[in-house]
């Protein structure tokens, strides 16, 4: 299964595109989704859908991508759908609990806002990779370095956070599977069964993490990694199609603000 933050190789547009450039439209597409408008929604995710398309990620991979994360999105949008006041569809008595139209709205609304900035991270880390992530990231800080911020040390952290995450997801399965295979069940049961059937995979898992802590940063002690400023071998430029990918974010912001004013 893909991963969530997995680099799927490519010679798509997207992929050649500086990553300062991916980044920068993600933090602006993510600024887009906080406060789109019902027109807005439709056009963000008609892009997000393009953009898709364009990667040649597939919505089916990019579905398996966000799959550890649907159990939140669920949670999200039952909290929301349970515990919003307003004009009641459908009551749970006795439970003190109700459905209401105003939180039927409001849960799939911030369910699609996660989603939303999910697929938009998912798309920037499937389509770049690692090292270039963070060439970019350190980029972007650069100037912060005048006033004392290491931007390079900030980037390494970065980098090495989402490294950990499709790689904490693999160990899970691998820890899971080891203990199906020796007979532990965790589909079956009632919920608290199944939260101590759980526990068992917390405490392997979290040694697991400390474990493969211990391995990067002896591998970094090793090959002679200190703080610092670091130079690259080759330094990123911005080309034609980064400057056109730059025109295009504007006019889909400008868009975007257009429909915000005039809803």
């Amino acid at each position: 299964m893909i991963k969530l933050g997995q680099y799927q190789p490519g010679d798509t547009a997207i992929h050649g595109l500086d990553p300062r450039v991916k980044i920068l439209a993600v933090v602006a597409l993510s600024l887009l989704i906080f406060t789109a408008t019902p027109a807005g929604i439709a056009l963000i995710t008609l892009a997000l859908a393009a953009l898709i398309r364009e990667a040649r990620l597939g919505l089916a991979r990019t579905a398996a991508a966000l799959r550890p994360v649907a159990f939140f999105m669920a949670l999200i949008f039952l909290v929301h759908l349970l515990w919003t006041e307003g004009t009641v569809l459908l009551s749970l008595a006795p439970l003190p609990l109700a459905i209401s139209r105003e939180g039927l709205v409001q849960g799939a609304y911030v369910t699609w806002q996660f989603a939303g900035l999910v697929v938009s991270a998912a798309i920037l880390t499937m389509t770049t990779l690692p090292s270039d992530l963070v060439g970019g990231i350190e980029r972007l800080l650069r100037p912060l370095a005048k006033v004392g911020i290491p931007s390079q040390d900030i980037a390494v952290m970065i980098a090495m956070a989402m490294r950990f995450m499709p790689m904490l997801l693999e160990e899970y399965d691998r820890i899971r599977m080891a203990h199906m295979a020796r007979g532990a069940d965790f589909k079956t049961g009632g919920p608290l069964v199944r939260i101590k059937a759980a526990r068992a995979l917390a405490v392997p898992l979290l040694l697991s993490a400390f474990r493969r802590a211990d391995d990067l940063a002896e591998a970094m002690e090793a090959r002679g990694y200190r703080r610092g400023p670091r130079t690259t071998l080759y330094e990123a430029k911005f080309a034609r199609p980064d400057y056109t990918a730059f025109a295009l974010l504007g006019a889909f912001a400008l868009i975007n603000f257009i429909l915000r004013w005039i809803s």
